[in-house]
């Protein structure tokens, strides 16, 4: 029998509410299937299955809020057969819409259940879950009494603001483990631009723009190619030992739109064609938007890159994320004094910043990533024909 356990999708997760079952007791399932949608602080994250087997009983209940680690479900053995104690539980009924309306969001048992108690009609609410279900947090807000803003001038509390205040929460909960527990230090390199841009500006001039290749994929190829030679810096610290990663797995910082960021990984940086690492990025910032993650772009990033060019600052200074040991930040491109050739011109520039753990490298091997991702910026026809593994491919491992 396999034991099929709520995984932890960050380290700012201790808990997750169970959205819904995409599998029902008796169903095959497959290595890396979606088998259910949980709801974390962030957002609604298709979670993957890394076992091929049999659902034999679904042990929590859509609406249910348990902690990482949990057991969600047992699976049998290909050939096993089911034991006589098992008692499979039936999957959630599909609310039917009454006639003459449009179709109701979905609404979980626990939160349709609280919603009786409190008085609320759930149909009535377009929830903050996957595809705007009702959830149980949207039930206790809608119950909230409404203040008169004439008179007390405070706003009513919202799903979506009571959503952003616990996102917060768990994003300072992460950042403060990760100052407490990790001796960081921080290095920043300035690194010269033209001849990268020149490249892009040559390779998208004639393209769609659907087709052209935006600065932020030749960053993440550049850093993913760079680490091969500081292995040091891509990997985890658990139980007081690192854990060299197999593969670059780049977490990228993401902004959502209500505010807060998730940092969901590209897997296999390395191994994809530019045109690859650009396809990539635009489909997960597309989805993290859309709150369409998967668990295992939140389960295992090896190194997270954060990119505020677009913000206007010129330099960032991350926080590792735990289990992580580095962090990689680029600020914006802009024009400044630089010499060349022993004079002095004006050129694109980009400050490029690492910040690492000190239990696993120092300032010799960051400088050494700083100085080959400055070298291989230089060189944007050789990364963009570097890696050839085609998307489809690719394997996750969990």
């Amino acid at each position: 029998m396999i034991e099929f356990t709520l995984p932890s999708l960050g380290a700012d997760m201790d808990e997750g509410t169970l959205l819904s079952w995409q599998v029902k007791p008796g169903d095959k399932v497959r290595r890396g299937q979606v088998v259910a949608v949980v709801d974390t602080s962030k957002a609604a994250v298709d979670v993957e299955i890394w076992h091929d087997g049999v659902v034999q009983e679904l042990k929590v209940a859509p609406g249910e809020k348990v902690p990482v680690g949990t057991v969600l479900a047992t699976l049998r053995e290909t050939g096993e057969s089911a034991t006589a104690t098992a008692t499979p539980t039936p999957a959630p009924a599909v609310p039917i819409p009454k006639a003459g309306l449009a179709p109701r969001h979905p609404v979980s048992p626990l939160a349709r259940k609280r919603a009786a108690e409190l008085g609320v009609d759930p149909d009535t609410l377009r929830g903050s879950g996957a595809q705007g279900s009702v959830t149980l947090a949207d039930i206790e807000a809608a119950a909230l009494p409404k203040p008169d803003v004439a008179k007390s001038g405070a706003p009513a509390v919202s799903a979506a603001s009571a959503r952003q205040q616990e996102m917060r929460r768990a994003i300072a909960a992460a950042m403060s483990r990760s100052k407490r527990e990790i001796p960081h230090y921080y290095l920043s390199e300035t690194i010269p631009m033209a001849t990268a841009l020149n490249w892009l500006q040559r390779r998208n001039q004639d393209l769609p723009i659907a087709e052209r290749i935006l600065p932020a994929a030749l960053l993440l190829k550049a850093v993913a190619v760079a680490l091969q030679r500081t292995p040091q810096l891509n990997g985890y610290f658990r139980n007081n030992t690192f854990e060299p990663a197999n593969s670059v797995h780049a977490g990228v910082a993401i902004s959502l739109r209500g505010g807060g960021l998730v940092a969901p990984a590209i897997h296999a940086v390395e191994t994809l064609t530019l045109t690859q690492v650009m396809a990539a990025l635009g489909d997960l910032v597309k989805r993290a938007r859309a709150g369409s993650l998967r668990s295992s772009e939140m389960s295992d990033p090896s190194i997270t890159v954060t990119n505020l060019g677009e913000q206007g600052a010129q330099t960032v200074f991350g926080v590792i994320y735990p289990p992580q040991v580095a962090l990689v930040g680029f600020g914006a491109i802009t024009v400044r004094p630089w010499v060349e050739a022993g004079a002095v011109c004006a050129a694109p520039l980009l400050t490029a910043s690492l910040a690492a753990d000190h239990r696993v490298s120092d300032g010799h091997q960051g400088a050494l990533f700083l100085i080959e991702l400055r070298e291989r910026l230089q060189e944007p026809q050789a990364l963009a024909e570097a890696g050839s593994t085609p998307a489809a491919e690719q394997e996750k491992t969990p």
